[in-house]
């Protein structure tokens, strides 16, 4: 069973999917951003724009993901935002086509949420000075900029089913998710300090550089 949380940048997604991780036993998160990041990295700078722009994304995530579904027993998480109709057929719906179980889930939350959420993450900016890289915030202006066409899109039928994120925690929208898709879910034992610290690791670890 294949888990895709699809949704704005600074949505929730990869809070969400580290939750489930937690939380489904035999469970195991697949992020695409790694093949993405990977390209860039091959790429020249001046060459280097939006990955999911590249054929050869589209089709590294669809034989990645096709192997893992064949190959692990358990539910594969994948947090990943895909706007485009095109590259969500050949990534979500080839997968579809396949045979595999896919459940699509859209986390979506009010622009000030987003954006509030997109402030939060201003420690990544913090992490990137100190390790003596001065150059702009490209994510988090690039989340700016595609936000109100990530909110618009994701709000189609094309890309249900849609969870509003506004009003609930990470373990209730995990929660949520999990019975949408039939899955066991471990109840949640955090209180409330060890949940928010357990989620700044996961927002540290998540910090990218490059």
């Amino acid at each position: 069973m294949l888990i895709w949380i699809n949704g704005p940048f600074g949505g929730g997604k990869t809070q969400t999917a580290y939750e489930l991780l937690r939380r489904v036993p035999g469970s195991v998160v697949c992020d695409p951003e790694h093949v993405g990041f990977g390209l860039h990295r091959m790429l020249p700078p001046e060459l280097r724009g939006d990955f999911q722009d590249l054929p050869v994304w589209r089709t590294a995530v669809h034989q990645v993901l096709a192997r893992t579904l064949a190959e692990r027993p358990g539910p594969v998480i994948v947090p990943m935002t895909v706007v485009e109709p095109a590259y969500f057929r050949e990534t979500v719906g080839r997968l579809r086509a396949d045979g595999h179980e896919v459940h699509h889930f859209a986390l979506l939350a009010e622009r000030a949420t987003v954006m509030r959420r997109l402030r939060e993450r201003g420690l990544g900016r913090v992490l990137r000075r100190a390790a003596g890289k001065d150059a702009p915030p490209r994510r988090e202006t690039f989340a700016v900029r595609r936000l109100d066409l990530c909110l618009e899109r994701l709000a189609g039928p094309d890309f249900a089913e849609q969870v509003w994120t506004d009003r609930i925690t990470v373990p209730q929208v995990a929660e949520r998710l999990a019975a949408s898709a039939g899955l066991d879910i471990a109840p949640d034992t955090d209180g409330a300090l060890r949940g928010r610290l357990r989620r700044a690791g996961v927002g540290l670890r998540h910090v990218r550089f490059d």
